[in-house]
């Protein structure tokens, strides 16, 4: 693995390895459809119709309304204009980015997923870690912090932000003239994570920004919808940092994520949530064979952190074996962004997988490890 690689490049080398090794290393759900997302799938050219004839607003907020209020974010600004379309979370997160003062100091949760980190050091911030540890302490950062970016549920460890938590935050930020950014991206996937943060921020009279994401729920190959809502008091220019990337989302993908929200809460969710059940506790049954054990046991969303231990290879190591063998997965240390070594002893394998390609992976990750001990 070369020193360079971010978790990105090491996803599109797995998405792109042609001699069909087995990709566990993105979140996104690579699964094949459930019956009744099949029989949504297939309206598609119906959808193609209907976005031709019906106003692109109408279709927007009614996207917005059925995936937000299936999430249970009744308080989200559906219907105000304070909630944008985009391709993805993270062209989200990169307009975020540059709507933020240049210069601007912005602590960001630490671990979380390397790109957030990048896309803001991109841009010309300066990031300060906020770790784990100092979030559930309620440690919040003052000045010279301008902006606080939390993950919630945080990616790798799975981590939720509890209510009181958030609503700490929020009146710390409010004190102090803070913004409070949210990547919310694994929330539908975990009903803990479902309480009403938009009413949270709000009471709290908290400046907020919040990005949803659809693409880690169903197995869409990319057609997926990245919201970027924000609160009636940021003086942010996100409109104007939106139109410098964006026209509008496909009014059919937008469509697409309505039907699939009425899915999600008649039974969807439910079957989702059994089969990443399923795939952790085979995860976890063989490793476990070989003296390894989950990083976060308590984790409920699509991915799972393999402890590694001191006298054993480090996460790299284990990463260039796997892919090796025909298997990729993720090592951790990029997750670290702010201290890398800090990650060595962890590697991340995703559950949204079918369930024979996730026992496979878990079965090599063990013989990797035996074979390097």
């Amino acid at each position: 693995m070369t020193a360079l690689a971010n978790l990105t490049l090491m996803e599109v080398d797995a998405l792109t390895d042609l001699d069909g090794g087995l990709n566990l290393t993105d979140g996104h759900a690579r699964l094949d459809l459930t019956g009744e997302q099949a029989a949504i799938v297939a309206r598609i050219p119906e959808m193609f119709e209907t976005a031709t004839r019906r106003a692109f607003p109408t279709i927007e907020e009614a996207a917005q309304s059925a995936f937000l209020g299936a999430l249970g974010q009744r308080s989200a600004p559906v219907g105000t204009g304070r909630i944008l379309s985009c391709y993805s979370s993270t062209l989200a997160t990169d307009i975020v980015a540059r709507a933020l003062p240049d210069g601007a100091t912005v602590a960001v949760l630490h671990p979380t997923f390397d790109n957030i980190a990048d896309l803001f050091r991109t841009r010309g911030l300066k990031l300060v870690p906020l770790s784990e540890e100092a979030l559930l302490d309620r440690d919040w950062p003052g000045p010279p912090v301008s902006a606080v970016v939390l993950t919630m549920p945080n990616n790798p460890t799975g981590l939720i932000t509890p209510e009181g938590h958030l609503r700490s935050l929020a009146e710390h930020a409010a004190r102090h003239g803070q913004t409070v950014i949210l990547d919310a991206s694994f929330r539908g996937q975990v009903r803990d994570a479902q309480y009403d943060t938009y009413a949270v921020l709000d009471a709290a009279g908290a400046d907020w920004i919040t990005i949803e994401d659809t693409g880690k729920l169903w197995p869409m190959h990319e057609l997926k919808i990245g919201m970027l809502a924000y609160s009636e008091r940021t003086t942010h220019p996100i409109e104007r940092a939106f139109s410098e990337s964006m026209l509008a989302a496909s009014g059919v993908v937008l469509q697409l994520v309505e039907a699939l929200a009425g899915d999600w809460v008649d039974g969807g969710y439910e079957r989702a949530r059994a089969l990443i059940d399923l795939n952790r506790s085979t995860v976890r049954e063989a490793i476990e064979t070989v003296g390894l054990s989950l990083a976060d046991p308590d984790s409920q969303i699509s991915v799972a952190r393999v402890a590694l231990p001191e006298d054993g290879p480090d996460s790299s190591q284990l990463y260039d074996d796997m892919v090796a063998r025909g298997v990729h997965v993720l090592p951790c240390a990029p997750f670290f962004w702010a201290d890398p070594k800090s990650g060595l002893r962890s590697i991340r394998i995703s559950l949204a997988r079918p369930h024979e390609i996730v026992r496979e992976a878990a079965v090599t990750l063990a013989e990797a490890y035996l074979a390097r001990g």
